[in-house]
């Protein structure tokens, strides 16, 4: 089984992408394959894997971005599914993808699966300067999820002028995209100091979960950086039986 649908994928072209208003980014339909879409959907993972983060204080005043997180470590309880997909979104041809939509070869990737419920929200804002950008793959249908709930990732333009540095509220912006995001929809998008992103608060009844899992391409530390890491690393006292 193949999970990344390559005939959706190949078709994307990079150009348009990075001059995409009002900043990079773009919204294609399909991007799995249906049977390993199915697959996944069917093998999430369980929100007793996940971290409550509510009410955490973010930088520059920006209200919290409360979600259910998990990030991905070594010896997660994974299914074998999510272990192939892992698998091919480390895969050289994704690499070579990512590569190409973001005119960048000097990237680290990892993933992180996010769900949320009844009142989560995600304020305005732009990702940190680690971040080069992201992929999102979004895991609810219309037979779980109605749109008018919410959930929606908003493409937010502030016409150049917000400081990145800042906590404007949804009523800031000159104009909002809505991404699709029901249904086997993703997101890709470039970290910029004015790609302001958000999702407002669900209106969604209890029980009902918002599922997505995220592809975050990082920029690659110095050498350096990394070398310092990674002695620091083998010579830290090992901790007390």
């Amino acid at each position: 089984m193949t999970y990344l649908n390559w005939g959706v994928l190949d078709a994307l072209d990079g150009a348009a992408f990075r001059k995409a208003y009002p900043y990079p980014w773009v919204n294609p339909t399909g991007a799995l394959t249906e049977e390993g879409r199915a697959a996944l959907m069917a093998s999430m993972p369980e929100m007793g894997l996940f971290t409550k983060m509510f009410g955490v204080a973010r930088n520059y005043g920006q209200e919290p971005h409360d979600r259910y997180e998990l990030l991905d470590r070594k010896g997660l309880p994974l299914s074998g599914s999510w272990r192939d997909f892992h698998t091919e979104l480390s895969s050289p041809r994704y690499r070579a993808f990512i590569a190409r939509m973001f005119d960048r070869k000097d990237f680290v990737i990892r993933f992180q699966w996010q769900y949320a419920v009844r009142g989560c929200s995600v304020s305005p804002h732009c990702d940190g300067l680690r971040k080069i950008g992201s992929q999102l793959f979004y895991f609810n249908d219309p037979t779980d999820w109605d749109a008018a709930w919410g959930g929606a990732t908003l493409v937010l333009d502030d016409e150049g002028k917000l400081d990145y540095r800042s906590a404007p509220d949804f009523g800031a912006f000159a104009g909002e995209i809505p991404a699709q995001s029901l249904g086997n929809t993703s997101f890709i998008f470039a970290r910029g100091d004015h790609a302001w992103h958000g999702v407002r608060p669900l209106a969604s009844p209890e029980g009902k979960v918002r599922r997505l899992f995220s592809v975050v391409i990082d920029r690659k530390k110095p050498l350096g950086e990394r070398l310092k890491e990674h002695v620091l690393k083998a010579f830290k006292p090992a901790r007390p039986a």
